[in-house]
């Protein structure tokens, strides 16, 4: 594999922090007052698709589901696939669970070196250019070629991320014909109507139709998602090309797409806020099932969060750009939250239980 230039990883690395600094602006001026997981609590009062009291009372015989993530064959996505596969593997049999297959979705057009340890299903990536550098376009490509390729018995699907931690054993959480999804406190549709209405008309019903998540983490029906997957890949091209839209939605266009494309085919999710937390804004664990570590987690000695600067102590996944982290990281110090904590002690039995994860490392001499 060809070696990437030091100049490129910054810029990449830049890339992917100025992403994500602006969706979590609105926490960090919150942060003086009060918990991150206070603020987004009250972010969600309206709009929630709540259980309808007839489903909760019919839970009935177990309802597995499969367990599909995106991926491609980059170092950086290697890694966390394989400590994500290690925690599906060590939650799935237990109580509780309704964890079925498991499938690394790989699109990057052929095999790599993970085949034999993950199951995997290759797809082609979208035709050179199409993406516009937008990596996350090939998400619902992938999704349209795998359900209409693959042989899948499971007739639920949970689609995941290779940043995603499961903390317990989890349950099918769809009722019905309603799919089971987080809720993001940056996808706001009301508060984007003018630019939603572009690719959900008026005909189609009130904005409030299109619920605030993306398509990560959502357990849903496979012959609902084998509808709206179409949908959701023409809309997020039709969305790149839109350069009013690609400026306002940016990193986050393709979640936009998932949840105007599922709003089109008539589809409302089920709003779990423990679905998941997002150290370090989620504090505690709670009763959540994933943790996604998405965002950098940095911190003085004295265990005060420095985002946005480099802390003392610190983990952020983009520090492992060109290969995994190393086994055995060090523990954050006393005073840091519980969430971030527990990410670490995971990641570190991942690590140290996956057969030859060193292989991979990244040296200084690969630079030269």
């Amino acid at each position: 594999m060809a070696k990437a230039s030091p100049f490129l990883l910054v810029l990449i690395s830049l890339g992917f922090f100025l992403a994500t600094y602006n969706l979590v602006t609105s926490v960090i001026h919150n942060q003086r007052s009060e918990s991150s997981r206070e603020l987004i609590e009250e972010r969600f009062q309206d709009p929630v698709v709540e259980m309808p009291v007839e489903l909760k009372r019919s839970m009935g015989p177990k309802r597995p589901f499969h367990v599909a993530l995106t991926a491609t064959d980059a170092p950086y996505s290697k890694w966390q696939c394989r400590i994500m596969y290690y925690w599906y593997k060590k939650m799935k049999n237990r109580k509780g669970s309704e964890m079925g297959g498991f499938t690394r979705v790989l699109h990057s057009g052929s095999a790599d070196d993970l085949m034999e340890e993950i199951p995997t299903f290759v797809v082609d990536p979208l035709p050179d250019g199409m993406d516009r550098g937008y990596i996350v376009l090939n998400r619902p490509w992938a999704f349209v070629q795998w359900l209409e390729k693959a042989k899948i018995e499971e007739e639920y699907i949970l689609m995941a991320e290779p940043d995603h931690v499961f903390v317990k054993p989890l349950p099918n959480l769809s009722r019905g014909n309603y799919p089971a999804a987080f809720p993001f406190f940056y996808i706001k549709p009301s508060e984007n109507e003018k630019i939603i209405r572009k690719f959900f008309p008026e005909e189609n019903g009130p904005v409030t139709k299109v619920d605030p998540i993306g398509n990560s983490p959502v357990i849903i029906q496979k012959s609902q998602l084998e509808k709206i997957a179409p949908t959701w890949m023409n809309v997020s091209i039709k969305m790149k090309n839109d350069p009013e839209t690609d400026k306002a939605f940016g990193w986050v266009l393709e979640m936009y797409a998932y949840a105007i494309a599922s709003a089109l085919h008539g589809v409302q999710h089920i709003l779990f806020k423990d679905f998941m937390i997002q150290p370090p804004w989620d504090l505690k664990l709670g009763k959540t099932y994933i943790i996604h570590y998405t965002y950098g987690c940095d911190y003085s000695l004295k265990g005060e969060l420095t985002y946005g600067k480099i802390g003392e102590w610190r983990f952020d996944k983009r520090s492992y750009l060109r290969g995994p982290p190393p086994r055995n990281l060090s523990l954050p110090p006393p005073g840091v939250p519980e969430s971030v904590v527990t990410l670490v002690k995971m990641v570190n039995e991942a690590t140290a239980n996956i057969p030859g994860w060193d292989s991979g490392r990244y040296s200084e001499r690969d630079a030269v």
